[in-house]
């Protein structure tokens, strides 16, 4: 039965094990039915229905089954006693404790059976203990009751704030948001028992963030509390949550957190341009997609709430510009979309509107999202390049055309106010055969070379238009010129034709079929007339035939042809065009006479010698050779004469070179001396020829270039067409000289009235010329007053 502990423990006691429960509550039966009972270990020779009828009697008495935590007391803490109903008190019987703290937590005095807590005991570490005990006879050791199981429980104190263990928060609502929004949920946790008294009940509250925001006391959900909250205004709010267990009484644990909230950005703010005109320029230069200037329309909002979209609404230039947004920076970038002229339009006006691509419904009364301004646009002149009109020439010209001919007059202005005057020229890159010329002042295109179709039939030059007082302003136009073919190449055989006869021919006989090419290329198509040269046109033994489609048939005109008679025939054929004028060539069809069989096949083509030829002499033979050795000598020594007058002389650097250039190997005639070289002859080929006629004694080794200038060329009135052809002769000849003119004299002339001028063999006589003078023209002249100076008997200089 109970002795001790108290009656709120024992509604709360937990058996040590079943069998020790249910014995405990047999005890309690027999004491209230039969008021006396007789423990199990009476005896073993009770009979079995004895055992029946009797109740087991529980020894073990339980006092106490609890111990609070946090005990800070300095004596070990008593939680209960252990007793036997066959303990008389008299010490015989030892008491043990085993199992979870068995001597480190809990220990027992053997003799009384008292168990103390010798730790500080900590529920939320460890909430139960579970313990085993045992009754020994001290001296004998023998067990007196059986080993039973008990738990000792852990009660709970207030000793645990509630703790926020996923703060601090962070959270975001939308700004202008109603009253009432949800904006997050905070959750404390408390570590007390829940199932005991308000240890862990835990009560919200806000410390920081009103009014702006509000707290459920049960479920810590967080909610606005202010209308209209302007992100523009004020961003960011840090609220502190406070949460108290003890259902908030006095004397509750408390814990807080920090809730940083952020008001998202909503669509509430229209653009507004800050400038409501805009003043830009260009240069007229400007390419096409060139960045004018920017225009910008600020907006409160941000992200794609403050994405901006600019269009060109209305103005004069909606055709010339353009507007598009930058994504990154938010801004309107003008941009040049067709090329500008300062002469046709010096200024343009633009309405540009930026707005808001996103808008929400709720707030389109704080509109309209959308604003204009007004951008004036001023268009600067700059020195532009000549202009051509048109910009391309398509030029069409017979290969025939006369050096100097004018095949197109290619015109180009400058468009600036200035009006330059403009200077043409050739970009030699495009004209390497350097085929045409451009006048510098008119731009007329004249040939400078003879245009041959079959050998370059498309010429595409770049003419160029300088500005005469800005040469780096050029401007450039493409030239095509289309040589016309014109009948001057006569038509020829296709290839070599050599043919054979047999001696057994008959009369009309093929013996070759001919075809003939021309580099020509007509309109109406290419077209041969065949005939017999006039010299072959009553030929005995050949005939031919014009089939009429470009080609013909030369038969045979009789038979009993023989190689010991005439082995090879030589027959020329005319062949003519269907051009203006018609041309013809003559072409050569060799005919051999072989000795074939029956059936037409070739045998043997060489004569056979029918008298063998008598053998040379050795002496014949070396007189032959040495004749063809003197004719090589001969020719090699005339080809190095030729060579040597045709060779250009070479120009010492220290001569100095002007105009004309002339070698002296003699005194020059002096001022009367006019026959020696006449610079008219440059001019005149007629004058040069007479000179060359009327001076004998001399010959200039390298002639004037007037004499390869055509006198037509000379005779017309047109410089350019002179110039041109003259150096297109000059080019044409290897061996003319790139000088003016270049003459030799060899004598000296006569009848001057200042006698001679020069000093060799000008002292005639043997009388002394005095040149004592010198001595008085000071140290300069020293040196050749030495030299000339008169001389005494011992030799010394004066």
């Amino acid at each position: 039965m109970w002795t001790s502990g108290r009656m709120r423990n024992a509604k709360n006691l937990l058996g040590l094990g079943v069998s020790l429960y249910f014995w405990g509550l047999m005890d309690l039966t027999t004491t209230v039915l039969s008021g006396s009972a007789r423990p199990l270990t009476e005896g073993p020779e009770d009979n079995l229905s004895d055992k029946l009828h009797q109740r087991m009697k529980r020894s073990w008495v339980w006092n106490q089954f609890f111990v609070l935590e946090e005990y800070t007391g300095t004596d070990p803490l008593y939680v209960g006693k252990l007793h036997s109903d066959m303990d008389r008190g008299d010490g015989s019987i030892k008491y043990i404790l085993s199992g979870e703290g068995a001597g480190i937590v809990f220990t027992i005095d053997d003799t009384t059976g008292d168990i103390h807590a010798i730790q500080r005991l900590d529920r939320e570490e460890r909430s139960q203990y579970t313990l085993r005990a045992q009754a020994l006879d001290r001296r004998t050791g023998r067990p007196m009751e059986p080993e039973s199981e008990f738990i000792i429980k852990i009660q709970d104190i207030n000793d645990n704030e509630p703790k926020f263990l996923d703060g601090p928060y962070v959270a975001s609502v939308p700004e202008m948001s109603p009253v009432g929004t949800s904006v997050i949920q905070v959750t404390a946790t408390d570590a007390d028992d829940p199932t005991y008294g308000n240890s862990a009940r835990v009560v919200y509250s806000i410390l920081q963030g009103q009014p702006y925001f509000s707290v459920d006391s049960r479920t810590g959900l967080i909610r606005t509390a202010l209308m209209n909250m302007d992100r523009e205004a004020k961003e960011y709010y840090e609220v502190i949550i406070q949460a108290k267990d003890m259902g908030g009484q006095l004397g509750g644990l408390a814990g807080t957190t920090t809730v940083n909230i952020t008001l998202s950005d909503v669509n509430d703010n229209p653009p507004r341009f800050p400038q409501k005109h805009y003043q830009m320029s260009v240069l007229e230069s400007a390419p096409v997609s060139s960045t004018v200037g920017r225009v910008v329309a600020k907006d409160l909002d941000e992200g794609i709430n403050a994405e901006m979209k600019y269009s060109l609404v209305d103005g004069d230039g909606l055709d010339v510009f353009d507007i598009n947004t930058d994504p990154n920076y938010q801004v309107g970038i003008i941009t040049v979309r067709k090329p500008l002229s300062f002469e046709s339009k010096k200024s343009y006006t633009l309405k540009v509107e930026g707005a808001n691509p996103h808008l929400e419904m709720r707030f389109l009364n704080l509109g309209p999202f959308r604003d204009t301004t007004t951008v004036h646009i001023s268009v600067e002149d700059v020195d532009e390049p000549p202009v051509f009109e048109p910009s391309f020439y398509f030029v069409e010209v017979p290969e025939d055309v006369e050096i100097g001919t004018t095949i197109q007059i290619i015109s180009a202005k400058d468009p600036d106010v200035t009006n330059n005057s403009i200077r043409y020229s050739i970009d030699r890159s495009s004209d390497p055969g350097r085929f045409f010329y451009v006048d510098i002042t008119s731009g007329a295109l004249m040939t400078a070379r003879p245009l041959d179709r079959e050998d370059v039939s498309w010429h595409n030059i770049t003419v160029l238009a300088m500005e005469l007082n800005n040469p780096s302003q050029v401007g450039s136009v493409s030239v095509t010129v289309k040589v016309l073919d014109v009948n001057d190449n006569a038509p020829e055989f296709a290839r070599f034709y050599e043919s054979f006869v047999c001696e057994n021919a008959k009369a009309g006989q093929l013996i070759q079929t001919v075809s003939a090419i021309d580099r020509d290329d007509p309109q109406d198509g290419q077209h041969f007339y065949y005939s017999l040269a006039p010299e072959a046109a009553n030929n005995p033994n050949f005939t031919l035939r014009d089939n009429q489609d470009n080609t013909a048939w030369i038969l045979t005109r009789r038979s009993g042809f023989r190689q010991h008679e005439q082995n090879t025939f030589y027959l020329p054929i005319l062949i003519s065009d269907n051009g203006r004028p018609v041309l013809s060539s003559t072409g050569t069809l060799t005919i051999h006479v072989c000795s074939c069989d029956d059936d037409g096949m070739v045998m043997s083509c060489n004569a056979e010698a029918y008298v063998l030829p008598v053998s040379l002499s050795r002496g014949a033979l070396i007189a032959i050779l040495a004749c063809i050795f003197v004719l090589l000598v001969l020719v090699l020594l005339i080809l190095s004469m030729r060579r040597q007058r045709k060779q250009p002389y070479i120009i010492d650097e220290e001569e100095n070179i002007h105009e004309n250039i002339v070698r002296y190997d003699d005194e020059g005639g002096g001022e009367e001396d006019t026959e020696a070289f006449d610079i008219a002859a440059m001019w005149n080929p007629r004058e040069a020829q007479l000179v060359l006629k009327n001076r004998q004694d001399m010959l200039p080794e390298i002639e004037s270039l007037s004499r390869y200038v055509p006198q037509a060329c000379v005779m017309d009135n047109n410089v350019h067409n002179y110039v041109l052809a003259k150096l297109y002769e000059a080019d044409m000849d290897l061996w003319a000289p790139p000088f003016d003119s270049l003459q030799t004299y060899m004598f000296e002339g006569n009848g001057s009235v200042a006698e001679s001028l020069s000093s060799l063999q000008s002292v005639t006589t043997d009388s002394d010329q005095s040149y004592d003078y010198l001595t008085d023209w000071g140290p300069r002249f020293k040196k050749l007053a030495e030299m000339y100076g008169a001389t005494d008997s011992s030799g010394a200089l004066w």
